[in-house]
């Protein structure tokens, strides 16, 4: 009988990491350990990818709010500066925002509207049209906010984010003048020295802020780039991936993680003679339908990866096949043709009919948000996720 279990993806329990921990031997005892007590046997081109919180502790890569405060001010002057587009989050932006104030005399801050840039919703689109507002070129002040559209509170965390952050400003030591807006533009009639703290679009903001006449233009990405009197960082990505953990410290992004995943891959080879291909993975790139988030919150899905990922998905669509060039054929014949077509597609199908519908997506990407669904971000307790089959097809006994 045919294989009927395709990919299977399994969280795996590990110690709880802290700094200096030796990740290669951890991930890899847990891999062995948890193929001996689930039963399923390492096979080649399985997945092991670990979540980037472990791979950062393990590295100590934090900082704190004076770190970040003593940054700002050397790069933005210390007197007033724009922090626009920021991300609404108490886990992803609270500190940094804490330090960021700590490091000037006054903040002013644009929040995007309707929402920010990974869907976090201040009002919504209906709201903006019944209000006559239009997004794309209207600056509202804060009390124009206000009377337009009261007190919003956050769908699923309860939190009014725009009085939230003007409290952490002042709380921190600056003025602040809260603005709202989504042309960068717009923050060079208050201030010319802009923070831009958006993730995906970064490029853009600065090109066009420079563009405008900025003084001086500094992305997140661009604090904490270097150590500050020892503290952690991360080269190419600043705070950008960051997380709160405690009131006054952050976990940054990793760094340097090529080194590790290819060292797990060498080690559990020399454990099982499989070559398995290993990642470490942040946020996945999905949508919440209700809430319309959008999960990427990280500056990638996947900071390293064997060379085993690169790429993107060779798939014909199964359904399209069956209903257009066998759709005279069932049961066993349909079964034996599709298999056939499989194993003969080109080695590339992009722009073919074949391909219709199947995902044009980065295999990391793809892989990086089934484990960022099957870890979670709670209290699972399983930072190591091993998938078996992802590379499998129809015709795969």
């Amino acid at each position: 009988m045919s294989r009927m279990v395709g990919t299977v993806s399994r969280g795996l329990r590990a110690p709880i990491i802290r700094q200096g921990d030796d990740l290669v031997e951890i991930v890899t005892n847990s891999v062995l350990e948890a193929s001996l007590d689930d039963g399923f046997a390492v096979k080649n081109r399985d997945v092991v990818a670990m979540t980037e919180a472990i791979v950062a502790r393990a590295q100590g890569n934090y900082a704190t709010v004076d770190d970040i405060a003593k940054d700002v001010k050397a790069k933005l002057g210390g007197g007033t500066i724009g922090v626009i587009f920021p991300i609404l989050s108490r886990n992803r932006f609270a500190i940094c925002l804490r330090g960021i104030a700590k490091g000037a005399k006054k903040v002013v801050l644009m929040l995007s509207y309707p929402s920010d840039e990974v869907g976090n919703h201040l009002i919504s689109l209906d709201k903006l049209d019944e209000k006559g507002i239009d997004p794309y070129k209207d600056v509202l002040d804060l009390k124009t906010y206000r009377e337009l559209f009261g007190y919003e509170k956050h769908t699923f965390t309860g939190v009014d984010y725009v009085e939230y952050y003007e409290m952490l400003i002042r709380e921190s030591g600056a003025d602040v003048e809260i603005i709202f807006a989504n042309d960068p533009r717009a923050i060079l009639n208050y201030t010319k020295a802009v923070l831009n703290c958006d993730i995906h679009t970064r490029f853009r903001t600065k090109r066009l802020l420079k563009n405008a006449g900025a003084e001086v233009v500094c992305g997140l990405d661009e604090i904490l780039n270097a150590p500050v009197d020892g503290s952690g960082y991360n080269e190419n990505y600043g705070l950008l991936g960051s997380n709160k953990a405690t009131e006054d410290k952050v976990k940054l992004f990793p760094r340097d993680c090529q080194k590790l995943v290819e060292d797990i891959q060498a080690k559990l080879y020399e454990k099982t003679g499989k070559h398995v291909e290993v990642m470490v993975y942040g946020d996945g790139a999905f949508k919440d339908p209700v809430g319309k988030i959008w999960e990427l919150a990280d500056p990638i899905v996947s900071p390293a990866y064997t060379s085993g990922l690169e790429g993107t998905p060779n798939e014909i669509k199964i359904k399209y096949i069956a209903d257009n060039e066998f759709a005279s054929l069932s049961g066993d014949a349909l079964k034996e043709a599709i298999k056939g077509k499989i194993q003969e597609k080109d080695s590339n199908l992009v722009g073919k009919m074949a391909s219709e519908g199947t995902t044009p997506r980065r295999l990391t990407d793809l892989i990086g948000s089934l484990c960022d669904l099957t870890s979670g971000s709670g209290d699972k307790g399983t930072p190591i996720v091993y998938i078996q089959g992802y590379f499998d097809n129809y015709t795969t006994e």
